[in-house]
């Protein structure tokens, strides 16, 4: 017996199938699909939001300091005059980052190998390309949903029968995150 259902599927479609099926689900919080799909992709969706708890506050805090160009009033930098030469004007600023410790950065990469790039496009102003941002995945597993199953040993997700579908009366049923 394998270790896990074929789905009908060569392994590269299966693969790349449940890679989007665990991207929706941990994005949406929810998504509708087969029985037999819904299990394996809570096996994987499971694993990684353990993953996600496990690491979730194994970071340091580092203070850094930048140089940034002073810009004017349309976005231009400002340039001063030095010994004959334009040169730019730069002010420092301090930021405080997130400095992944290696078991964390580790626990970003394996969840970069399973998620998909997400893009989110702004519900008004659709035409504007520039609005749309990519969605990361691994902070918002860090940030939003480990700290939501932080006092909870497994079972992040249920499965919900739904009944039968029209075309093939394959089960379907609602995946959704606890």
């Amino acid at each position: 017996m394998a270790g896990y259902r074929k789905l009908g599927r060569t392994s590269s479609q299966r693969k790349a199938m449940l890679r989007n099926q665990v991207t929706a689900l941990l994005n949406n919080g929810k998504i509708v699909t087969t029985e037999a799909r819904a299990k394996e992709v809570k096996k994987i969706a499971e694993g990684l939001i353990a993953l996600a708890v496990k690491e979730r506050d194994n970071f340091d805090t580092v203070t850094v300091s930048c140089k940034v160009p002073q810009k004017d009033k349309d976005g231009k930098r400002i340039k001063k005059e030095e010994n004959g030469k334009k040169v730019t004007v730069f002010d420092t600023i301090e930021k405080t980052i997130k400095k992944d410790q290696p078991s964390r950065l580790h626990a970003r990469r394996q969840m970069l190998e399973v998620f998909y790039g997400i893009k989110e496009v702004p519900t008004e102003n659709k035409k504007k390309k520039k609005l749309t941002r990519e969605i990361d995945m691994p902070k918002k597993m860090f940030e939003e949903i480990a700290p939501k199953y932080a006092n909870r040993n497994g079972g992040y997700t249920r499965i919900v029968k739904i009944g039968q579908r029209k075309g093939d009366a394959a089960m379907e049923v609602l995946l959704e995150l606890v």
